[in-house]
């Protein structure tokens, strides 16, 4: 059981794994892979659940409006199409790590992670906001 919502764990492919992230894009899962991969974590991806929708509301029948000198039995019946199927949940994964110490907020801002250029990872770089990791200047200096 997690301490707090930021330590979670979780069974991925019946594989007890501390939870990196949720919900996230393919291309995201392959640059998280690389990283932890490179950071000497064993990496386990598996499909995220699709989201619960709620039920769509049955349309209501359109009252057939009564035409003079037409009897109920010629009254045209007239029908709702289907409204727009619904649409097919993005593909989304969940990463997470074997090891179960592994926390993300600590591993970025304790700067326990390394690129595989040798610099530390950075918020910025975590966040795939920055395509290299400037640590020269600390991640609370930034403006």
């Amino acid at each position: 059981m997690a301490i707090n919502k930021n330590h979670e764990f979780e069974d991925l492919d019946n594989i007890k794994c501390s939870i990196v992230e949720k919900n996230i894009s393919a291309d995201r899962v392959q640059f998280l892979k690389d990283l932890l991969a490179y950071n000497k974590y064993e990496v386990v991806v598996a499909a995220s659940p699709a989201p619960k929708a709620a039920p769509a509301p049955a349309p209501a029948p359109i009252p057939a409006i009564a035409v003079e000198g037409e009897t109920d039995a010629t009254t045209p019946s007239i029908t709702t199409p289907n409204p727009t199927p619904e649409p097919i949940a993005p593909s989304t994964f969940t990463v997470g790590v074997t090891d179960l110490r592994f926390n993300p907020t600590n591993a970025v801002f304790g700067r326990s992670l390394h690129t595989p250029t040798g610099q530390v990872v950075t918020l910025a770089y975590w966040n795939q906001e920055d395509s290299e990791s400037d640590d020269t200047v600390p991640y609370f200096d930034h403006k």
